[in-house]
């Protein structure tokens, strides 16, 4: 099984969808790497040789933000926000959608499961 910025990827599936279970790397990135590597796209886990996932290794530590890191620097820059006050920051604050969808109707993913309101029914 290889490990890849602490992830342990499937072995039986390509490399290019492999690659997309760390987090931080889509399929357009995990495409630009095995390109960078110079990997064929049909190429699976199981028959890359021990160089070629040390040169993907590489790649990744050199080039990209991944996993930890990644996860890191995006609570920072919302606790920056929730900090500075501005309006995406308190509408983080009260977890409610930040980038202007409607919250009358929907936005049930981000305010959880709907409220009973007493004698709301006539």
């Amino acid at each position: 099984m290889a490990r890849i910025a602490g992830v342990n990827i499937p072995t039986n599936k390509r490399v290019v969808i492999a690659l997309t279970y760390i987090h931080g790397i889509g399929p357009n990135v995990a495409n630009m790497i095995c390109e960078k590597v110079g990997l064929d796209h049909t190429r699976r886990v199981n028959e890359l040789t021990d160089a070629e996932i040390l040169q993907i290794r590489e790649t990744i530590d050199s080039d990209l933000t991944v996993e930890g890191d990644l996860r890191r620097q995006v609570s920072m820059n919302v606790k920056r926000l929730m900090d500075l006050g501005c309006y995406r920051g308190l509408r983080h604050r009260r977890g409610l959608p930040v980038r202007g969808q409607r919250t009358h109707t929907n936005a049930r993913t981000r305010k959880g499961p709907a409220k009973a309101i007493a004698g709301k029914k006539k």
